[in-house]
């Protein structure tokens, strides 16, 4: 697939003061002469603080690195988790069309994305607040079919359940992530059916990852200066993401 530059772009970027010192942190971990080895980690924090990166980002995040700028835009235009043109708003959907997925279901949620957001992808409503695309493998096979959207996976969907998400996310709130169908994680979807001798009293309602990032609140948002780095308690006070 060609990927180009959107052609309308912004004539230049600047990261929040936030997100400044933490990509300057960012570039400390890496020895004198390799600070080029940031890229990655520095256009995805730019992509979060405008929903999409434009050539002003990229260069920006080029010239912070001391590197060319078409080194980091042949790093931006080779991997599909950046993007190249806008997208929603509120929420860039991508649903999941590889195989499990598809044997699932995932066919019926890009129909609803093409009804209710745009016949074609990456491409936004007629609001602005939502774009989608369909993806290759996101790792959540056994909980087939699922979308990303922002940070939060949405597990065991049905069409039905992706337009309420959809009508949630219009109406400003936070749809819970995680599976949709009520079970916990990736058990059984007919309940446990072994090493089940404490039953599910007192199961969390999310696995560990998921509790973390909700307790932190580091959901939905976007990384815009106004959200703290998410803190993880097992690494101490320098373990930020």
């Amino acid at each position: 697939m060609l990927r180009r530059l959107h052609h309308d772009q912004p004539e230049s970027f600047e990261f929040t003061p936030a997100n400044q010192a933490w990509a300057e942190a960012q570039i400390t971990k890496y020895p004198e002469g390799r600070q080029a080895s940031a890229v990655i980690p520095l256009l995805w924090r730019a992509q979060e603080q405008e929903g999409w990166l434009s050539r002003a980002a990229i260069e920006h995040v080029a010239d912070m690195l001391g590197m060319a700028r078409i080194r980091a835009l042949e790093v931006a235009t080779f991997y599909f988790m950046f993007q190249l043109r806008p997208v929603g708003s509120a929420a860039h959907i991508q649903i999941c069309g590889t195989t499990s997925c598809m044997i699932c279901g995932a066919e019926d949620l890009v129909a609803v994305c093409r009804e209710r957001i745009a016949d074609r992808p990456h491409t936004l409503s007629e609001d602005g607040r939502l774009s989608w695309e369909e993806v290759e493998c996101l790792g959540a096979c056994a909980n087939a079919p699922m979308a990303q959207i922002g940070k939060d996976y949405f597990e065991d969907l049905t069409a039905a359940r992706l337009g309420e998400i959809i009508d949630a996310i219009s109406a400003g709130e936070t749809p819970a992530p995680g599976p949709q169908n009520g079970r916990f994680a990736s058990e059984p979807g007919q309940g446990l059916t072994s090493l089940d001798s404490n039953g599910n009293e007192g199961q969390a309602t999310h696995n560990a990852s998921v509790q973390i990032a909700s307790d932190a609140g580091d959901t939905l948002k976007r990384i815009d200066g106004t959200e703290a780095p998410l803190f993880t308690p097992w690494l101490g006070d320098g373990g930020s993401a």
